[in-house]
């Protein structure tokens, strides 16, 4: 190992390439800083080349699966899947994710933003070390330095993008295999028969609904009294009855009591919400309890800085997302509530602590307007405030909530669902909208807007939605929290 005793400086030092960091330095270097950028792995992060993009590919060929089910018991086209051809599938996956990748690091390189390959150990405050592996694993992207220890200086600010890993139980070591996290369970080998898991938030939830629309056997284990329990009540109500009827199992109030790993498989124990003991077996167990802020090794203290109990970096001005120790911002899944630890929060996270460096006046990130979605089938997508968390803070509300059925286009689709809508009583803001059924992930725009804009029902009310869509459900719940209800009473 050889030690460069140059030390290179820059504007901007962001240490973490993946959305919430390659964000940060994009929008920094399209500012005219100069920004190096630290990453021990590939561009992208966990959200490119383990969570979002490739998870959603593979949704996107469970919903061609179902839809080939759908056609034969409901319409009356006599299609069957003969078989899934893995290797082909993964393929068509990963090919999504190199086109993106690539993308990442054309901007990068386009915007000028050098790439240090390593892993950095923060040394001060505007102060990194980088144990690089080179010019390695990212061609086309200008970089810095031959392998060896670097010591790189921030004239402005040093950004912390550092990501984090999945959770896990004790004695749950993942093999890649039997046991395995979101992290890994896209890349387990082939198509298990059944699957039991555990955790009934967003993750836990897209991983169950994709492995029964691939033919597995699926138990969901939730200790919480009900599945993606941050959100509304109905919400959760509604999803659970939808995964019930596609047949898998779910279990809410009840909690892994152990778990033996087999030779082709897992038996874990589980007690009930009834206080009941169930031996279940599967093929795979997938742990998706929770995601934790990595901060290992990365020598916060040597800079100041401190985590909270959990783990979290907490800024000390939110509004900057800068901590106690000046010029040492925070972007990403290391941030506490209220960010959210969702892709999209963190772009914005990124431009946010760009523009500030830069010298602009940028607002902070209102993350009551950020739109959260759980990709199943059926999908949610809500934005703001549920109605009991909205009544804990004060609000008098109006709720107005219409199953997708109710609209042609809902009975069309088949698939159940929901809007509802939460408002502050006597017409005032729109508080809150929350979405069950088919495609809510692309209708949740229109109602970000109108929280986001302090709408009112009848601001909303004024506006025609398309017959016969999903979105006119939106339109109508509006129109009767307005007064001028139509179809609904």
């Amino acid at each position: 190992m050889t030690i460069d005793t140059g030390v290179p400086t820059s504007d901007v030092i962001v240490v973490g390439g993946g959305t919430g960091g390659y964000s940060t330095a994009l929008r920094a270097a399209g500012l005219g800083l100069d920004v190096i950028l630290v990453e021990r792995d590939k561009v992208g992060g966990t959200c490119l080349h383990r969570g979002c993009v490739p998870s959603k590919a593979m949704l996107h060929a469970a919903e061609l699966v179902d839809g080939i089910a759908e056609a034969r018991e409901r319409w009356g086209v006599k299609a069957t899947v003969d078989s899934v051809d893995w290797g082909a599938l993964v393929a068509t996956r990963d090919g999504i994710v190199a086109r993106n990748h690539k993308g990442v690091e054309a901007h990068l390189a386009q915007a000028g933003v050098r790439v240090v390959r390593g892993s950095a150990r923060l040394t001060g405050p505007r102060t990194v070390r980088v144990e690089s592996t080179g010019t390695d694993g990212t061609p086309g992207v200008r970089q810095e330095g031959a392998p060896g220890v670097r010591d790189l200086t921030a004239r402005r600010a040093l950004v912390l993008a550092t990501g984090s890993r999945p959770r896990t139980l004790p004695g749950l070591d993942p093999d890649g295999r039997r046991v395995v996290t979101s992290d890994d369970a896209l890349f387990a080998p082939g198509l298990p028969a059944s699957v039991l898991v555990l955790g009934g938030g967003a993750i836990g939830v897209e991983y169950a609904s994709f492995h029964r629309s691939m033919g597995a056997d699926v138990t969901l284990v939730e200790a919480a009294d009900r599945i993606v329990p941050l959100e509304d009540a109905d919400v959760s109500r509604h999803l659970t009855r939808g995964l019930k009827r596609r047949g898998i199992d779910v279990q809410t109030g009840a909690r892994l009591l152990d778990a033996e790993l087999l030779d082709n498989g897992v038996r874990a124990r589980v007690r009930t919400a009834r206080g009941e003991t169930r031996t279940l077996t599967a093929e795979r167990l997938l742990v998706a309890v929770g995601r934790a802020p990595v901060t290992e090794g990365l020598g916060l203290d040597a800079a100041g800085l401190t985590t909270d109990e959990r783990g979290f970096v907490v800024p000390q001005d939110w509004g900057r997302l800068e901590t106690a120790v000046p010029g040492v911002h925070v972007v990403g899944d290391l941030l506490p509530p209220p960010s959210l630890g969702l892709a999209h929060a963190s772009f914005a996270e990124g431009l946010l602590v760009a523009e500030t460096v830069a010298g602009l006046q940028s607002p902070p990130v209102d993350y009551a307007t950020v739109p959260r979605v759980t990709y199943s089938s059926p999908q949610t997508a809500s934005v703001g405030l549920g109605e009991a968390e909205a009544r804990a803070r004060g609000h008098e509300v109006d709720v107005n909530t219409m199953p997708l059925t109710a609209v042609a286009k809902g009975m069309v689709h088949g698939q159940g669902g929901m809007v509802k809508v939460v408002a502050e009583a006597g017409g005032g803001p729109v508080l809150g909208v929350h979405l069950v059924g088919p495609n809510v992930s692309e209708m949740i725009a229109e109602s970000q807007l109108i929280v986001g804009w302090d709408a009112e029902p009848s601001d909303v009310a004024r506006h025609v939605h398309a017959h016969p869509t999903l979105s006119e459900a939106v339109g109508e719940v509006f129109l009767t929290l307005a007064g001028r209800g139509l179809h609904q009473q």
